[in-house]
């Protein structure tokens, strides 16, 4: 073991990329650079400082910001319950638990009445994976393109040979079909005898913002229903309030076994995600406590933060903004892309405070997000759809930073446009 003298581990480079390279990740500093090396300091609403005392308006997060960092009332709530228990033993009974799932089933859709609480995305997955075996439901089918996390199981259902290829062999029986083609999906189902379970984003997120055609999600519930097939929904991008609406099940009335939560119930704070269950699904849980677990599920903490986001987004009408600001930005943004860069994007599209901007290629996207970047706004790549540059402010951005989003599309597009011409 080489544990150096005091002196010499303090006189170490203490600078973020420096450290990234030599215990971290040497790609991951290595993308740093390209941004220009920046180190976030500090964050609040739709803001967050670097080390170096620049601003910059944050529309990215990867849809974790729907109430802006550091909200009052969630890091409050948080804060309290640091103060009294972090952690639990996780033998007795924690209190914080209750009442942060009574509170997200209040606002979920009708017939959802169990939750199990995990810490990411991914780990919610699994958790549905692992209900529908217990159920029979063997056979996974997921939409291409789709993105549902990167654990072995998650990743089996993220149709992404990018992803996948390193860890090959993932889960057996496994089957993809084109996202919004129900024909194909019935056809795989009926492949089956009702061993099928069937996970699906209302929005593909990061596939581009792929928006499906109308009545589609319906008509995979009533699909799902007439094989005999275990429905899970992923809305850990989509849900509370990303879509304009409570959930992307309730602009298609379905009520599936399974909905995945995750992303904004952290309330920026805590990460926090949870599978939410009828309870016909869930009844394997609850006849047997040990058979899905985790030592951080429903962490007293996690509790709080989970607690006071949903409290936010209801009390502050974060849900309508979202729809409002959505429909507005979205507007505003296909002119822009019309006026100055026609022959570059090929598209703008989304769903309340979920929008994607389609360039010609890849290349394009980068060069989008150096530019942005450089007006001081933040926003994402699509892991799925390398030329799609993907927008998710906050539901509390106010009228001048909307204004100042929209100013940095435009100087960037006009850039983007004498680049490429």
């Amino acid at each position: 073991m080489n544990t150096g003298s005091l002196e010499g581990r303090l006189s170490e480079d203490d600078d973020a990329i420096t450290l990234h390279r030599k215990y971290v990740s040497r790609g991951r500093s290595q993308l740093a650079s390209m941004f220009g090396g920046l180190v976030e300091r500090s964050a609040s609403g739709a803001r967050v400082v670097t080390t170096d005392g620049q601003e910059f308006l944050n529309c990215g997060g990867y849809g974790v910001f729907f109430t802006g960092a550091g909200h009052p009332h969630i890091v409050a709530a948080v804060q309290r319950q640091a103060e009294q228990q972090a952690l639990s033993t996780r033998l007795f009974l924690d209190p914080a638990v209750g009442p942060a799932a009574r509170e997200l089933i209040s606002v979920a859709p009708a017939g959802l009445e169990r939750v199990h609480f995990a810490g990411s995305g991914t780990e919610a997955t699994e958790t549905a994976i692992k209900l529908a075996r217990a159920h029979g439901k063997r056979r996974l089918i997921s939409m291409r393109n789709g993105y549902h996390g990167k654990t072995l199981g998650a990743l089996t259902l993220t149709a992404k040979d990018l992803y996948q290829t390193p860890f090959r062999p993932l889960l057996p029986d496994v089957t993809h079909v084109r996202f919004g083609d129900a024909p194909a999906l019935a056809e795989a189902l009926r492949a089956g005898e009702g061993d099928a379970c069937v996970v699906v984003e209302p929005v593909q997120s990061e596939a581009g913002v792929i928006l499906p055609p109308p009545g589609y999600l319906k008509e995979v519930a009533a699909l799902c229903q007439e094989n005999g097939a275990f429905l899970v929904v992923d809305e850990v991008m989509t849900g509370l309030g990303r879509l304009g609406a409570w959930w992307g099940c309730d602009l298609a009335e379905v009520r599936p076994d399974v909905l995945l939560v995750g992303k904004a119930l952290s309330g920026g704070v805590v990460p926090v995600s949870a599978a939410l269950a009828t309870r016909e699904a869930f009844e394997p849980f609850d006849a047997d406590p040990y058979l899905h677990t985790s030592t951080y599920s429903g962490a007293p903490i996690a509790m709080a933060a989970a607690r006071a986001t949903v409290e936010v987004i209801r009390d502050e009408g974060l849900v309508g903004r979202s729809a409002e600001i959505g429909a507005r930005l979205l507007d505003a943004l296909r002119g822009i892309a019309a006026d100055r860069a026609p022959g570059l994007v090929r598209e703008v599209r989304g769903a309340g405070l979920l929008i994607g901007i389609e360039l010609a290629d890849a290349s394009q996207a980068g060069e989008l997000l150096l530019e942005m970047v450089d007006r001081h706004v933040v926003v994402n790549h699509s892991l799925n759809a390398h030329p799609v540059v993907r927008l998710t402010p906050p539901a509390v951005i106010t009228p001048e930073e909307e204004a100042r989003l929209l100013e940095a599309v435009d100087g960037s597009l006009t850039a983007l446009a004498k680049t490429f011409s």
